[in-house]
């Protein structure tokens, strides 16, 4: 009976230890289990630190596209200047065209008050002077029909050529001149020819009408012989076309 008990006592404490052990071989199972579940969030890590290269190189390409980015801003500012630049340019050409036209207001009647007028001399034709008018004026003036002329004390003014008339009305710009030719005297025999000293230049208006402004008074050159049937011709814009009568 001793034996069978102690038999059984053995029994049950080999029980016991093997279970002990297969209780230890179980922990050392979930133990390896533990480490390869921490080894899991370590490969995440792994994984998580190749999404840091990633994300460093999504940095690296964000910095580039700012800094191209940025270079085209500046770009964009230096077309802008440059355009500023050339709209000024072109401004300052549209100033610099508008000063060369001289803008220097509407035209006005040339009179004595605006022009300087002469009288000369010509070789040809023969029995001829020149009358010249050039403008003085800070504005343009037109030389309007035929300059009226008094010779001396003569009761009348100068008869006109009325063929002389020019195609457009004669506009002097400042500094420009217009001319007028006279012929002395006609040349049918027996006509009355008087000894002339002095001239005075009418200037006369657009409407023809009497004269308008002040009138220039000249001494003729030396020997000037004038007739009644003599002729002034009226203003042009070209001496030779004013001595062609």
């Amino acid at each position: 009976m001793r034996s069978n008990s102690r038999f059984r006592t053995a029994a049950l404490a080999a029980t016991a230890l093997l279970a002990a052990l297969s209780l230890t071989a179980c922990g050392d199972t979930d133990g390896n289990a533990d480490k390869t579940g921490a080894a899991a969030p370590a490969g995440s890590t792994a994984s998580s630190g190749t999404g840091k290269d990633t994300e460093g190189a999504g940095t690296e390409d964000q910095a580039r596209n700012a800094s191209s980015a940025s270079e085209g801003k500046s770009g964009d500012k230096g077309g802008d200047t440059a355009g500023a630049k050339n709209s000024t340019g072109s401004d300052t050409g549209r100033k610099s065209s508008a000063g060369s036209t001289g803008n220097t207001g509407s035209p006005v009647t040339c009179t004595g008050d605006n022009t300087k007028v002469t009288i000369s001399k010509v070789s040809r034709p023969i029995n001829h002077l020149l009358l010249t008018a050039t403008n003085t004026g800070s504005r343009p003036c037109y030389a309007y029909n035929a300059p009226a002329l008094r010779f001396d004390d003569a009761q009348s003014v100068f008869p006109v050529l009325r063929s002389s008339v020019p195609q457009a009305v004669v506009a002097l710009e400042p500094g420009q001149s217009a001319y007028a030719g006279i012929g002395l005297f006609g040349e049918s025999d027996g006509q009355d020819l008087y000894e002339g000293t002095d001239l005075t230049v009418y200037f006369t208006p657009r409407s023809n009408s009497g004269s308008t402004g002040s009138p220039t008074e000249l001494k003729l050159p030396a020997d000037t012989r004038w007739g009644d049937n003599g002729f002034v011709t009226y203003w042009q814009s070209d001496m030779a076309v004013a001595l062609t009568y």
